[in-house]
């Protein structure tokens, strides 16, 4: 009897080393938001579709002018919350970034310029910023690029593939610190939202 409740024992605990406890897998779907938001975003290694849109003050990008160089596309509006909850964080990373030669866009789904423009004011973003003009589900962009949920962002390789696609801006900044190793990560002191 002893020897079968051992025997059970150890064969229960085996089981338990193998699979993942509640908390862990919990908490990996929970970090995850991707597997839900990303779904139909560029894949990696794919071609990033080009296209060419309007600056507030009506001068044209195009993603194509940044061929050579790594671009981290940025699709947000004023209208969205986690859009301006992560404002801070994508300002840290632009800061990190662009002095490595890495460009930024912001591709904004607000429909009204003058909302657009206050946004770009208060959140002092200094990177490009371009737009249809219309409204998310009615932008060609949106189609191009599967947005489903914004913020989304997607890494632009030099070859003009895409290198990453994520709702994450940890996951955007970590593949950046990959691209270029030993970036030395800013002092909070120097970043003032984050005093």
């Amino acid at each position: 009897m002893m020897k079968k409740l051992l025997v059970s024992f150890l064969i229960g605990m085996a089981v338990m080393t193998l699979l993942p406890t509640n908390a862990s897998a919990q908490s990996s779907s929970a970090d995850d938001v991707d597997t839900k938001y990303a779904v139909d975003l560029p894949k990696a290694g794919t071609e990033a579709p080009d296209f060419q849109l309007q600056t507030i003050d009506g001068k044209t990008i195009k993603l194509s002018q940044y061929r050579g160089q790594y671009c981290v596309l940025d699709f947000w509006a004023s209208w969205c919350g986690d859009c301006r909850k992560d404002m801070p964080e994508m300002k840290r990373i632009y800061d990190r970034f662009s002095k490595q030669g890495v460009q930024f866009v912001g591709i904004s789904f607000d429909t009204r310029k003058e909302s657009w423009q206050n946004a770009i004011e208060k959140y002092g973003i200094s990177y490009p910023q371009v737009s249809e003009l219309k409204n998310m589900r009615d932008a060609s962009i949106t189609k191009a690029y599967g947005i489903h949920w914004i913020p989304s962002y997607v890494l632009v390789g030099p070859d003009g593939k895409v290198c990453l696609s994520t709702v994450l801006t940890w996951k955007l900044e970590k593949k950046l610190e990959e691209v270029f190793p030993g970036i030395k990560v800013p002092d909070t002191a120097d970043i003032p939202e984050l005093r």
